[in-house]
Formats: C-alpha cells, sequence, structure tokens
C-alpha cells in the first residue's frame, strides 16, 4: 500500500433514519452501501448536532457546534470568517471539491447577511457559469439546493441538464413562483437527468482528473435525497409496493407524559402561534395525522428515493476501483440528520429528539486500515468529522475544533472516544431551544425556560415510549443527567490558543 497520505471521499444522504439501508432493513434494497459497510465498519450509534441542515452541514465542516459556529437554525448562514476543514487540507496540498447539496446559506440574502444560495442569484445561470469556488474551504464546488422538483432548481445542476441537451429541464419542476402543484410518486424527470446522476457523474469525473495529476484530494459527494417532497423517476417509483411495507405507529397515550408540542401534533388543527416568537414557520410543528396507508404509500416512494441514491453511491465505489484508488481512499458514507415515517406518529422533521431524529447513518471504509464487516457500538458525533479526517491523513486539527478524533475507534484500536454527544435544537430564540445529552443508556432533553423535559432509558426503553422526566422515582436520575449536560456544555467550549505566559 502507498506510503502516501489516503485520499478523503465524503458521501452523504440527506434525511435519512439510520435504519433504512439493507443490512439493518431488509424492506430496503441498497447492495452498494450493504458492501460499504461489508468492506468497512458500521458506528450506529452517531448521532448529528442538529437536527437540521444547515447547522450540522456546517458543523461537518468546521468541527464545532451550531452555537460556537454560529449557524444556529435553518434560515442563518455560516459565516464565512469561519475556518473549515478544507483550508487544512488545501494547506497540505490536497484538491477540496463539493458536488450536490452545501446549504451553508438561507434561501434570502439581506444587505447585512448576503447570500449566494439565495433567490434570485441561485438561478442566474450566468453567475453559476462562472462561479466554482472558493467556497467555505472548498476550491471547487458544483452547487444545486433543490430537493425533488421544488422551484429552486438552478446553479450548476441546471447548467449540466441544458448541456446534456435537456433544455427542457423547467417542464420537470414546480413553477419558481411556486404555483404550479407538487407531484407525488412518480416524477416526470428522466433518470439520465436526475440529480443523483448529475452528482455521480461530476464526482466521478473529479475524481479521475486528481487522480490523473497524482494529486490527494478532499472530494464531497452531497446527495439530495431521500430528503421530501416523496417523488423518484421510474421505474424507483414501482420498486416497493406500499402494502409490503412495515410502517411505525403512535403508542396509545405515550405523549400524555411528553412536552407539549409533542401532544399537540396528534390533532387535526392545532394551535402552534405560542412557539412561533418571530412568525416564521416551524418545521414539524403541525399536525402529524397520516393514515396508514398514505404513510406506506410515503415509504414506498421513500425508499425508491434511496435505492435509487444507492446505485450511484455504487457508480462512484466503482470509480474509486476503476482508477486504482481503493486501498489509499477513506471513505466515509453519512447523513445530515434523521426522518420520521410514523415512529412515534410523526413524519419527516422537527423538533423531537428521538433516536430515528438525531442518529445517523455511518459507514468508514479504508482497507487494510479500517476492520472489515464491523459494527461497534461507539458513541460518535458528526462535530468528530473533520478531527478525524484530519487525524487520518496525519494533519494537526485547528484549536478552535471541539469534536474528538474517532481514528482509533475507526481502526478498531480503542472501544470508544468519547462518554456523551450533545444534540442542539433552536429555531426561535426561547420557544425551540433544546439542548439533548445521550449517554451509553440514558437520553436528557431540557428545554430552554421550561419545566417539561424528556428522560429515556434506553436500554430498558429503546422505543421511547416512557418518558421518565416527572417520574419521582428517577429525580435523582434525572438530576445526575442536568449536572452532566452542564459539565458537557462547558467541556466543549473551544480554546483558540494554548495561555502562553501567566499574566
Amino acid at each position: 500500500m502507498s506510503a502516501r497520505r489516503p485520499n478523503i471521499l465524503l458521501i452523504t444522504s440527506d434525511q435519512q433514519h439510520w435504519r433504512t439501508m439493507g443490512f439493518l432493513n431488509p424492506e430496503v434494497k441498497t447492495p452498494h452501501l450493504d458492501r460499504l459497510a461489508r468492506e468497512g465498519s458500521h458506528f450506529p450509534r452517531t448521532y448529528c448536532p442538529n437536527p437540521t441542515c444547515s447547522p450540522t452541514r456546517a458543523s461537518m465542516i468546521t468541527g464545532k457546534y451550531p452555537s460556537q459556529h454560529g449557524c444556529w437554525s435553518l434560515g442563518t448562514k455560516l459565516p464565512e470568517s469561519e475556518h473549515t476543514v478544507g483550508e487544512d487540507f488545501a494547506a497540505a496540498g490536497y484538491r477540496t471539491a463539493l458536488v450536490g447539496k452545501a446549504h451553508f446559506q438561507p434561501l434570502a440574502s439581506t444587505a447585512e447577511f448576503p447570500s449566494l444560495e439565495s433567490r434570485p442569484i441561485m438561478q442566474d445561470l450566468d453567475f453559476w457559469r462562472h462561479f466554482h469556488g472558493p467556497f467555505y474551504g472548498f476550491e471547487h464546488v458544483e452547487l444545486a439546493r433543490n430537493h425533488t422538483d421544488e422551484p429552486l432548481v438552478g446553479q450548476h445542476y441546471a447548467l449540466w441538464m441544458e448541456e446534456k441537451g435537456f433544455t427542457q429541464w423547467r417542464e420537470c419542476f414546480r413553477k419558481p413562483t411556486g404555483t404550479a402543484e407538487a407531484q407525488y410518486g412518480r416524477w416526470n424527470l428522466p433518470e439520465e437527468f436526475h440529480y443523483d446522476t448529475w452528482i455521480a457523474e461530476r464526482t466521478n469525473a473529479l475524481m479521475a482528473q486528481y487522480a490523473g495529476k497524482g494529486e490527494p484530494f478532499l472530494l464531497w459527494a452531497s446527495f439530495f435525497d431521500p430528503h421530501p417532497p416523496y417523488i423518484v423517476p421510474e421505474p424507483w417509483d414501482t420498486l416497493y409496493d406500499p402494502r409490503q411495507i412495515t410502517v411505525p405507529d403512535v403508542t396509545p397515550g405515550e405523549h400524555d407524559r411528553n412536552p407539549p408540542h409533542f401532544r399537540l401534533t396528534r390533532e387535526e388543527h392545532p394551535d402552534f402561534t405560542p412557539w412561533s416568537e418571530s412568525g416564521q414557520s416551524l418545521h414539524g410543528f403541525h399536525s402529524h395525522l397520516r393514515s396508514r396507508e398514505r404513510k406506506q404509500s410515503d415509504a414506498a416512494i421513500y425508499y425508491g428515493m434511496i435505492s435509487l441514491m444507492d446505485k450511484f453511491i455504487g457508480k462512484i465505489l466503482d470509480q474509486v476501483d476503476a482508477l486504482g484508488l481503493a486501498e489509499e481512499t477513506l471513505v466515509v458514507f453519512s447523513c445530515d440528520h434523521g426522518h420520521f415515517y410514523g415512529q412515534h406518529g410523526l413524519t419527516a422533521k422537527g423538533a423531537f429528539h428521538y433516536e430515528d431524529m438525531i442518529r445517523v447513518p455511518f459507514l468508514v471504509r479504508w482497507p487494510g486500515k479500517v476492520p472489515a464487516g464491523r459494527t461497534s457500538p461507539a458513541l460518535q458525533t458528526l462535530v468528530d468529522l473533520p478531527t478525524t479526517l484530519l487525524s487520518a491523513c496525519g494533519l494537526p486539527a485547528p484549536r478552535t475544533m471541539v469534536g474528538a478524533d474517532q481514528l482509533p475507534v475507526w481502526r478498531g484500536e480503542q472501544e470508544s472516544a468519547r462518554d456523551h454527544v450533545v444534540v442542539e435544537n433552536r429555531h426561535e430564540p426561547t420557544t425551540i431551544h433544546v439542548k439533548t445529552y445521550v449517554d451509553e443508556r440514558y437520553k436528557l432533553t431540557v428545554y430552554y425556560q421550561r419545566d417539561y423535559g424528556e428522560l429515556f432509558d434506553l436500554k430498558d426503553d429503546p422505543g421511547e415510549v416512557h418518558n421518565l422526566w416527572s417520574d419521582p422515582g428517577h429525580a435523582a436520575l434525572k438530576a445526575e443527567l442536568v449536572m452532566k449536560l452542564l459539565f458537557a456544555e462547558m467541556g466543549k467550549e473551544p480554546l483558540w490558543m494554548p495561555r502562553v505566559w501567566g499574566a
């Protein structure tokens, strides 16, 4: 094996439940992710730092929590002044590129907070024809922002479709004004022009370019699926029979002991006004009532989106092999956050910190370095990712990064690198301001300036049905976990420089 520093290939999905891989759930077909698991290690207890897109994606390149790097919610941006891991790799001679979804900036732009990912810039094809970076430490980017047929389509993805001769692509997406009705189930977009095809093709082209020059690379293939809306090109829309899909549901009475916004999701016309201080919409704060048939139909398309994405992940893995890079390429597959498709009676996402929402798929392959076919129960968070990738390449992590070095755990040399993880969630200054502490057995969720919360015993109650927050018999445990959360918060404060003198 070459003694050169390894390449880094990061592959991510968007809003994928951690169990929706074939080797964990036989109802889902993911032969290429299954292959990645066989050839590498699986870490099922990996958590996102925030169960929404922008904050977690920002953490994945800064090694900081959302409360530290500044992109604290959807609709905020990662400050351009934040140091990112791409800068460290570039300084070490790596080529750095991102293809697909970035979502480091909001859809709106103001004089004080301009955003390249905002309307109307994202649909100004002349701009994107000439812009490929630098962007947050990536010297080269090829971006898109839409989920399925959303009217946000544009940027480099639209240019690619036109270069392929598909000039009528606008007919497959909702109009920019949002007046066209969303599609469901079968998408009228041919698979050859789907963004999965684009991401795989452009990722493989860049990989070949770098390999041809003998240049090490940090390459992020950032897929958009299986994030709703639920549509996928044929034949993937009929790959799964909805009647054969097992969908979970709420356990009667489980939300009686939960915070009030959980119970309101079970109403047909809930009033969430008290939670929205800014008047902005809040993810998940709506009725989650769905018929079993609709949940099965949604899940069938959701699984189809995953299987289509898996096909193109396979094409990327095949390119690694074809270029002779397998032995010297560290491949990581993960996701920004989870998804509900019936668990606890919930759908999609929101401020509900169940394992379904905050755990993410996590696979690592590095032949000869990372054990094959292993499953590790070690706690991990995506905040650890930059520190660990740098460590794998023999590069020091900046002092501003607060993540743990998981490389000894990935290599099977150490059982764990941390005894807890912290998950943040903040949509509003006070009403949606949540911190969750998770250790090997317990999970505690605290709401800012609220006397309600959540406490689950993940060993005795893995389904998280019995909230022990108000149980007198667990008062001492709750107090202990609150103290541990405080210690965890203190422990993750970054120290940007060492103390160099006594005064």
